[in-house]
């Protein structure tokens, strides 16, 4: 990854300087964290529309919900997903962050970018039940593991299969990943 042309969208100071450590030139927009208010929102559609922009939040609940409220707003967004594993804190009492991940795995989520699609119910509840992926034990890190895998991000068991329809994730796509996974690749 040489260079991104799109604006980053993270949620403070600390993201911006972090990505700014790997990428000189990259620009962002700064969410002020769950703070984030219309003025925010109207910069985020307008440099989406002349530039084109991708959500990099935290994978944790505030930078979910920031994620839920841009792309409430502006569904066509570019989304990058970092995996919650990947933004662990060095030290012990910071929360999970952008500004805590490798370059590597930066470039990682964002070369694997990814914008919803028309929502349309392909998968259903009662076949994320049989691919054992909603009420087993297991459930919540096959979840994890596969939110990683598809660069989706992890979900619960009702955010879980918004997403794989929002993307469009096939039964096929999950059940290759899954096997990949039991597999051990």
């Amino acid at each position: 990854m040489n260079e991104i042309n799109e604006v980053i969208i993270v949620e403070g100071k600390s993201d911006t300087t972090h990505l700014r450590s790997f990428f000189k030139n990259i620009d962002t927009i700064e969410t002020n964290g769950s703070a984030i208010d219309e003025k925010i929102i109207e910069q985020i559609k307008l440099v989406n529309e002349k530039r084109g922009a991708i959500v990099l939040t935290d994978p944790d609940f505030n930078g979910n919900k920031i994620r839920q409220k841009i792309v409430s707003q502006i569904p066509e967004i570019k989304q990058a997903f970092l995996p919650r594993k990947k933004a662990v804190p060095k030290k012990s009492g910071n929360s999970l962050g952008v500004e805590h991940a490798s370059k590597e795995d930066l470039i990682e989520a964002l070369n694997n970018v990814i914008t919803l699609k028309k929502y349309k119910e392909e998968i259903t509840q009662s076949q994320l039940i049989q691919l054992k992926l909603i009420g087993f034990k297991e459930s919540k890190q096959l979840r994890e593991y596969l939110g990683d895998r598809l660069h989706i991000g992890y979900g619960n068991s009702k955010q879980f299969l918004k997403k794989v329809n929002q993307f469009n994730i096939s039964i096929e796509e999950l059940k290759e990943a899954i096997n990949r996974r039991n597999n051990g690749e």
